[in-house]
């Protein structure tokens, strides 16, 4: 993390925030978070909806095959996936309970 980082220095992750808002109004907000650890980062969090998450994907241009899917801890479920963006690493990450029958309904 850089002390010197200028808030300017965030303008690519917000402008691609700000691209996504106006090309995608009607996708389901996400939790957005820009760091002045990565810079160049712009991440796109959904909570308790796993349904939100094709949606996105789709939009977003992220391959089927490129989606991760893991879980974490005994109760949580993640789908994560990235994109570069016009030099904008954008992840885009689903977190949501998983099934009671260890997964056979997912």
């Amino acid at each position: 993390m850089s002390t010197d980082l200028r808030f300017d220095e965030l303008g690519l992750p917000l402008l691609t925030l700000r691209m996504l808002a106006v090309d995608f109004p009607g996708l389901p907000a996400p939790a957005v978070h820009v760091s002045t650890i990565y810079p160049n980062r712009l991440e796109l969090s959904l909570y308790d909806d796993m349904g939100a998450f094709e949606p996105w994907r789709t939009a977003l241009g992220i391959a089927p095959d490129a989606v991760e899917l893991r879980e974490q801890g005994e109760r949580t479920r993640v789908l994560e996936g990235s994109v570069d963006l016009a030099g904008c690493d954008v992840r885009l990450i689903a977190y949501g309970k998983r099934p009671e029958n260890g997964g056979a309904d997912a």
